[in-house]
């Protein structure tokens, strides 16, 4: 690896860490730029995978403020991230990709229009277990989905559950964006563990990317905690729609 490869990819990792930590579009920067370095499609999604990992150690220390009091609700929802990303891991290694990569656009698209959608304030419902349990599980089933969706390859899988939190908690969005951190970050690393054993990870790579991400994923959750939620949310959104064109034209094309 040259001096100018190094940085290309340690810049690329800082991009991707702090548009991840924020928007959770971290791929739209690191995948390109593995393929730039000249890594076949797979290769690349299962280094930028691994490299990842450290975005997610960036964001969650970064986002320690948010998450007070987060414990007992996210201990719920890790395990099925966990698994929806073991899943996802699985699926990358054993199927063809065209399936999803058809609907993810979709996908994606809608996410990206439901974070633009001005929001109203949720009232707060009446304690009914019944009624939580059952939230509880549709909350769990969505995660599922979106983890196995980030284990088989991740681009803007953080922008979808971050709209499902938001429109699913109404939690203020630099909390719900840290949950999403949190979340999205077990099935990512449960995926990358897999990675490692099976499947062929260039971890020189993976040293200047990941390096890169957790500078940027540190920073991300700053900005987030001082920016104007409404402008957040309207440049996620856009980005959103401009990376759901983008995987639209490359799938049908």
């Amino acid at each position: 690896m040259t001096p100018a490869e190094f940085t290309l990819l340690l810049v690329a990792g800082i991009g991707g860490g702090l548009t991840g930590s924020i928007a959770g579009l971290a791929s739209l920067v690191t995948y390109p730029a593995l393929l730039a370095f000249g890594l076949p499609p797979l290769t690349a999604n299962v280094t930028n995978t691994v490299s990842l990992v450290f975005s997610s150690v960036g964001s969650v220390l970064g986002s320690r403020q948010e998450l007070v009091g987060q414990g007992p609700h996210l201990r719920r929802l890790i395990p099925v991230a966990v698994l929806g990303g073991a899943a996802g891991a699985t699926l990358l290694l054993s199927t063809p990709a065209d399936g999803f990569h058809k609907v993810v656009p979709w996908l994606l698209g809608f996410a990206s229009l439901t974070i633009l959608l001005p929001r109203r304030n949720r009232p707060v419902p009446a304690a009914d277990a019944r009624l939580q349990r059952r939230e509880l599980a549709l909350q769990g089933t969505a995660i599922f989905l979106i983890a196995i969706y980030g284990g088989y390859f991740g681009a803007a899988a953080g922008v979808v559950l971050l709209a499902f939190l938001l429109a699913s908690t109404g939690a203020p969005l630099p909390v719900a964006n840290a949950n999403k951190n949190v979340i999205l970050g077990a099935a990512n690393m449960t995926a990358a563990l897999s990675f490692v054993f099976l499947a062929p990870v260039n971890w020189a790579a993976v040293i200047p990317v990941g390096l890169g991400c957790l500078i940027g994923s540190r920073l991300g959750p700053a900005v987030v905690r001082w920016a104007p939620a409404t402008m957040l949310r309207v440049i996620i959104g856009i980005a959103g729609l401009g990376l759901a064109v983008r995987l639209g034209i490359q799938a049908y094309d």
